[in-house]
């Protein structure tokens, strides 16, 4: 698979399971998707749905797919796979597939994912993908997975963490702003008199220093944060279910 993201939730598998599988409740913590609704189908057989993203207020993007999963397994983990496509013509993906797992382990649950997907518009579309797009799906799906433990972990509604975060990005913008306005006002240091040389020396450093912080500094613990999810593999060889195989012939 061409993605992978990893975290550890300290909650129940029953509760993880609910969290993700269900869609009204997948939708709010998964930041790549604006919609998510399951289409009808036959019971017991694979779950078909609609996706949709918005990319801009005017410009929302969809497509459809299906999904299994294994509830009930010999280790004690469980296992859901998934193919997806978009037939319109502003999608860069133009169908993939992935996994998601759920290992208990200790007081918690290893949730995973591995995925990939083709790109379209030929040479160009792949060139958008490799240096635009799956950076920044890698980064959606480990923020989304931060997300998701910050709401079966510490309650903290998806919402929240949403405006916990924005709340955090506009902060540390405006730190970086005022520091760099700063480093480019030299001449109020002559209002100081015989402290203007010490402060010349001070001020660039102090403010070199703040937006260090405000760029490097860890998010706060209620904030949703990419960089605290496992980004590769533990392993340098990870396959991928049998249920995606069987899910592949089926479609």
């Amino acid at each position: 698979m061409g993605l992978y993201v990893e975290t550890h939730i300290r909650g129940g598998l029953d509760e993880l399971w609910a969290h993700t599988q269900d869609p009204a409740l997948h939708r709010r913590w998964d930041f790549r998707f604006s919609e998510i609704d399951l289409l009808p189908g036959a019971e017991g057989e694979p779950r078909r749905f609609r996706y949709a993203t918005r990319v801009l207020p005017f410009l929302t993007v969809a497509g459809t797919g299906v999904s299994a999963g294994e509830k009930t397994r010999p280790d004690g983990t469980r296992t859901s796979a998934l193919r997806f496509s978009s037939g319109h013509p502003l999608s860069l993906i133009a169908e993939g597939s992935g996994y998601w797992r759920y290992v208990p382990d200790g007081d918690g649950v290893r949730f995973l994912t591995g995925y990939d997907y083709r790109p379209r518009w030929g040479a160009f579309g792949g060139l958008a993908d490799r240096l635009v797009l799956r950076p920044l799906m890698g980064w959606a799906t480990a923020w989304s997975f931060d997300r998701l433990r910050l709401w079966v972990e510490r309650g903290v509604t998806p919402e929240r963490a949403l405006a916990n975060w924005c709340a955090e990005l506009a902060v540390r913008s405006l730190v970086v702003a005022a520091a760099c306005t700063g480093l480019g006002l030299g001449s109020p240091l002559r209002l100081l008199g015989p402290f203007a040389a010490a402060m010349a020396y001070l001020c660039p450093l102090l403010l070199t220093l703040a937006i260090s912080v405000a760029l490097f500094k860890a998010p706060l613990a209620a904030t949703p944060a990419a960089r605290r999810c496992l980004r590769t593999p533990p392993t340098t060889r990870v396959r991928a279910p049998r249920l995606l195989a069987a899910l592949e012939r089926l479609s």
